[in-house]
């Protein structure tokens, strides 16, 4: 019987890349966020990848719009169109600790073997909550706060896409067969799922593509 894995799936480049990564390695179950994100397409995306995957997914409501406190959440703060010094405002106060920890709950739920999430410390964006410091704090405290940890049967956390730079990435999920055509990474893609081309997160994406000599499959707006 294979390991089981929880996989944080936003619909995403990296997130998919992840979840392809890891149905080689584990039996899979995906959980993605409505977190009052300004655009949810990407939880359209994230739906029809699993279904095509076969993999079982799971979508948990968070309300983290009504704190607001970032452009993501609060529609009050535009969204840059230009890169940011310092933390961006793009930034999500604790989501990823937020998320993680309802991964734990599912990953004991569930008895998987590990949590498989996609940040990156090298194209990334400056947040707090994607560096490596971050998920060995966080697997710390894992031990320590769960029947599994204190029972000597600590998760692992895979962090497939740490240290590869966005064309790596990219260039990983061409081998495991991600159609990225099918993923959506614009922090305000319309309602059709077409991306600005403009955000920081876009330009992460366009400039990973070129980089690493494949076309860019996104859908613009026009």
């Amino acid at each position: 019987m294979r390991p089981r894995a929880i996989v944080l799936l936003s619909g995403g480049l990296d997130s998919t890349t992840c979840l392809a990564w890891a149905q080689a390695r584990y039996e899979c179950i995906a959980i993605s966020f409505k977190y009052g994100q300004r655009s949810t397409t990407e939880l359209d995306a994230a739906k029809a990848l699993t279904q095509a995957a076969g993999v079982e997914h799971r979508v948990i409501n968070i309300d983290l719009g009504n704190l607001g406190g970032s452009a993501l959440t609060d529609h009050s703060i535009e969204v840059p169109d230009h890169e940011q010094a310092g933390i961006p405002i793009t930034y999500v106060p604790a989501r990823n600790t937020i998320f993680l920890s309802y991964a734990l709950a599912a990953a004991e739920v569930f008895k998987a073997e590990a949590i498989v999430i996609g940040i990156n410390a090298v194209d990334y964006s400056g947040y707090p909550d994607c560096r490596p410091e971050f998920i060995d704090a966080f697997a710390n405290m894992a031990r320590l706060a769960t029947k599994v940890g204190v029972e000597g049967q600590a998760l692992k956390f895979e962090t497939p896409l740490l240290h590869l730079s966005k064309a790596n990435i990219i260039r990983l999920g061409i081998e495991h067969g991600v159609d990225y055509s099918q993923t959506v990474s614009c922090y305000q893609a319309d309602d059709q799922g077409r991306a600005c081309g403009k955000c920081d997160s876009c330009r992460l994406r366009k400039q990973g593509f070129a980089d690493a000599g494949v076309e860019d499959p996104t859908r613009y707006i026009p």
